[in-house]
């Protein structure tokens, strides 16, 4: 049986490799398919804890078993590299909602200017910026890296799931990806709304769940090296150990 396995940020580099093709036992369970990489690279099983398994860009149970053809990413925490051959953006509008991930520089003026209808009575932007330092190292710039299609199909499901919640109007949710020098927008999330209290409440839950789930992450560079970003799982995301 044979399944495609992909590897993101530090587990890429402690495999060796951003992909491969591999054949497993039928009935072979995503823990069998965690014990088999980890048996070929122990630092995985050290990191088991704080790395999530996806199933063809699904989260899922390490109970759950493979078929044919499928797609099996090993995710490490989330804190959001730049990955060859891929798109400079990929977008989805839906219902009047915006969401994409570019590798172009986030132009939010446009953005609100793409969501609005004119019946709002508040806009509320939210962006993340490249700071200088973090803690006492000067930071040069940063690199993000995402699992492409797992990522924009969350941000969608975020900004439904915001839309369903809160008495809103509009969502647009954008992540930039690839090289950022100090002062750009790594990322973005505008709300629109009749009122301002739904706009804040509801942007802050996104930028808040996106930093939680969205299989993004964030290497550092500063002048005396560099270092992948540890970040953290939702608390209702299965691990790996």
């Amino acid at each position: 049986m044979r399944a495609r396995i992909l590897f993101f940020g530090m587990l890429r580099e402690l495999a060796g490799r951003s992909a491969e093709e591999a054949e497993f036992p039928e009935g072979t369970d995503l823990r069998g398919v965690f014990e088999y990489y980890a048996a070929r690279h122990p630092p995985l099983r050290d990191l088991a804890r704080s790395i999530v398994v996806a199933r063809n860009q699904e989260f899922a149970d390490l109970s759950t078993r493979i078929a044919e053809d499928d797609e099996v990413a090993f995710l490490p925490p989330v804190s959001g590299g730049v990955e060859a051959g891929v798109p400079d953006s990929l977008e989805i509008s839906a219902n009047g909602h915006y969401f994409a991930l570019t590798r172009h520089a986030i132009d939010t003026h446009a953005l609100i200017a793409r969501i609005m209808t004119g019946a709002e009575g508040a806009v509320v932007t939210f962006e993340g910026t490249v700071r200088n330092h973090t803690g006492d190292k000067s930071t040069l710039c940063l690199d993000y890296e995402c699992y492409e299609s797992m990522a924009l199909k969350m941000l969608v499901q975020i900004g439904r799931e915001l839309a369903a919640s809160h008495a809103i109007g509009r969502v647009a949710l954008v992540h930039r990806l690839g090289r950022l020098l100090i002062g750009e927008t790594s990322v973005a999330v505008i709300v629109t709304a009749p009122h301002r209290r739904a706009a804040f409440e509801a942007a802050l839950e996104g930028i808040n769940r996106l930093k939680k789930v969205v299989p993004i992450w964030k290497k550092e560079h500063f002048v005396t090296g560099e270092v992948w970003v540890e970040g953290e799982w939702d608390e209702n995301v299965p691990v790996a150990g």
